[in-house]
């Protein structure tokens, strides 16, 4: 169907997962088996659900798998907070990270909308209050989420 390393989007959620590796690795053992290991856990489903659902059959499983790596990508802002929340991640990182997350959201929402619209059922993505609808110009466009 679809090499998914072709993916901007995949590529920003794959570094985003390699970052969340990186400050998690700081938190306090007790952590470990906690909001570490769900921290991380959801950052890989994002972008396992992208490769997984670019390598089914057709249009509506990759939406499919989109819908559910969208799912992780709203659970893992949420850690972020929390984390955030318990002094376990500075301001800055924090910052940074939900930067990075809200950019992927935005790309992985433009990217559903496009496949909708190939596959010939649009459906509008319900969107949270902090994912203003992209504009023209200045927000990645679908078509720059399915390619370099």
């Amino acid at each position: 169907m679809q090499d998914f390393r072709d993916l901007l989007v995949w590529q920003k959620t794959h570094q985003l997962t390699l970052d969340v590796y990186r400050v998690t690795q700081r938190f306090p053992k007790h952590e470990t088996y906690r909001l570490n290991a769900q921290m991380r856990s959801a950052s890989v489903s994002i972008g396992s659900n992208i490769c997984e659902g670019c390598g089914r059959g057709g249009w509506p499983e990759l939406i499919q798998f989109c819908q559910i790596a969208f799912g992780s990508l709203s659970e893992l802002e949420y850690q972020l907070l929390l984390a955030r929340d318990l002094s376990y991640l500075d301001e800055h990182t924090y910052q940074e990270l939900e930067a990075r997350a809200i950019e992927v959201k935005r790309m992985l929402a433009s990217f559903l909308a496009t496949l909708r619209a190939r596959s010939g059922k649009p459906r509008a993505l319900a969107r949270s209050r902090r994912i203003s609808p992209p504009a023209p110009a200045s927000t990645p466009t679908a078509t720059d989420a399915l390619t370099h």
